[in-house]
């Protein structure tokens, strides 16, 4: 790579899921924005016209004189030409199509479990990671041919099932998973700080805080601004809106909102175990058993967040590829504004041009003391120069490491079933997840028939 000051100018970046319609276009606005990196973008996505896409999407913006981050997008022909000596290696996809989901966020339901995502845990969870496992075993085969040395970076859930499966493949790999939910959670504490404090102005990297557990399962034991304690205010934050909710929006309607979160459930959590869930209100209600938040639609309601539906999903998707085409033929351009994703952060630290801590998901090497060495945890992480350091984050608490540890056995046990496609097995592991609150009987047709509705994925 050509290191100029404080710039790299020829940075390799390999994007799979290149086609994507939406953080795709997240991850070029970012680019566009950062005057320090430069090079070339390689898409590749099995969907190749919907890559195309975003190469005239992405050299749009790096033609436009208001950009200051300069890309050349490129459409692969193959995974092994896109791989072949890059530096970077995004991995960003949909393992499957709408109607595999819809078995996955859907099927349960006539069973009693809901769902509010159904892409991490749960029923739902289980079966979109036998679907995505055998990706990436073809995946990371492909990175230790052709790019062994290159950082992967993950951004597909199941999060934790991906970045474990990439490293039982090719244990050499240097991969990790990014997810922005924790990001949320700071921004909660940022408005808190305003209502409770009248602090006005927080931005969220200001608020230093130390996580540990299980992706989307994360909990917060040290939250700081300043050198200011937050875990006080939050209490008293938790206290004035536990039964109302909390948003900014004053007449927010959370009935019609799929992706809804007033943030009950994190208050609820914080009562119960003085702790700070570092995840939406959606992910973290999946973790536990469905009596807690999930046990009907009223019971999701009363709590204030959403079901998000696959119907909802197909229409989004429809409104994202109306919006694909007026990008391409410019009659609409990408509006410059940062996301508030790290990727780009991340990706300059590891190239040596300054040091970040930012959350991360990789295995367990000691930095979660009480939970199974190996098993993929969160926490944060120095990144420097070719370099990821995990951050000593001590011990859960033991009420909370028993929430935790049960997810943390059953994502072994995933993988496992994934890689030896043990029919009996993954059963097993299905039956213990904490949703899956059904006889026996019933959960062996669910589980039959949620495989027979993704069987072409499997090869069981």
């Amino acid at each position: 790579m050509r290191y100029q000051k404080n710039s790299v100018r020829d940075v390799n970046i390999t994007y799979i899921g290149g086609g994507s319609r939406g953080w795709a276009w997240t991850f070029m606005t970012d680019l566009s924005m950062d005057e320090q990196v430069g090079g070339t973008i390689r898409l590749y996505d099995i969907d190749r016209e919907a890559a195309e896409h975003n190469e005239i999407i992405g050299n749009a913006l790096t033609a436009r004189n208001d950009t200051v981050g300069k890309w050349n997008y490129k459409t692969m022909d193959s995974l092994g030409q896109a791989l072949k000596g890059t530096d970077f290696v995004i991995i960003s996809i949909l393992p499957g199509t709408f109607e595999e989901m819809r078995s996955d966020v859907h099927e349960p339901e006539k069973y009693g479990i809901y769902q509010s995502v159904g892409d991490s845990v749960g029923p739902g969870g289980f079966m979109r990671a036998m679907r995505t496992i055998p990706m990436y075993i073809e995946i990371a085969e492909a990175i230790k041919r052709y790019s062994p040395q290159a950082w992967v970076i993950n951004y597909t859930n199941p999060m934790s099932v991906c970045v474990k499966t990439l490293y039982e493949v090719f244990p050499q790999i240097k991969a990790f998973g990014c997810c922005h939910e924790v990001f949320g959670t700071q921004n909660l504490l940022a408005l808190m700080l305003k209502d409770i404090s009248g602090i006005e102005g927080v931005n969220r990297q200001k608020i230093d805080i130390s996580v540990l557990g299980v992706n989307h399962f994360t909990w917060i034991t040290k939250a700081s601004y300043y050198g200011m304690d937050l875990f006080p205010i939050y209490k008293e934050f938790v206290d004035k809106y536990y039964e109302t909710g909390f948003s900014e929006k004053a007449d927010h309607n959370w009935m019609n909102d799929s992706f809804a979160c007033a943030h009950r459930v994190k208050f609820d959590l914080f009562r119960r175990h003085g702790l700070m869930a570092a995840a939406g209100d959606r992910h973290l209600a999946e973790f536990l058993p469905p009596w807690y938040y999930l046990n009907d639609p009223e019971t999701v309601h009363s709590w204030m967040f959403g079901l998000t539906t696959v119907d909802y999903r197909i229409n989004d998707l429809h409104k994202r590829l109306e919006r694909s085409k007026k990008l391409v033929s410019g009659e609409e351009s990408i509006e410059l504004k940062p996301s508030g994703e790290e990727g780009i952060q991340l990706i300059k630290a590891l190239l040596g041009l300054k040091d970040k801590v930012s959350n991360v998901n990789v295995p367990n090497r000691g930095q979660v003391a009480n939970l199974p060495l190996g098993t993929v945890v969160e926490t944060n992480a120095l990144f420097s120069r070719d370099s990821i350091a995990p951050v000593y984050s001590g011990i859960l608490p033991t009420d909370v490491q028993g929430l935790v540890i049960r997810h943390a056995i059953n994502q072994e046990g995933t993988v496992r079933a994934g890689l030896t496609k043990d029919k009996e097995f993954a059963f097993r592991v299905f039956m213990n997840d904490p949703l899956v609150a059904i006889g026996v009987n019933d959960a062996r047709i669910l589980f039959n028939s949620m495989v027979e509705n993704t069987q072409k994925y499997l090869n069981w």
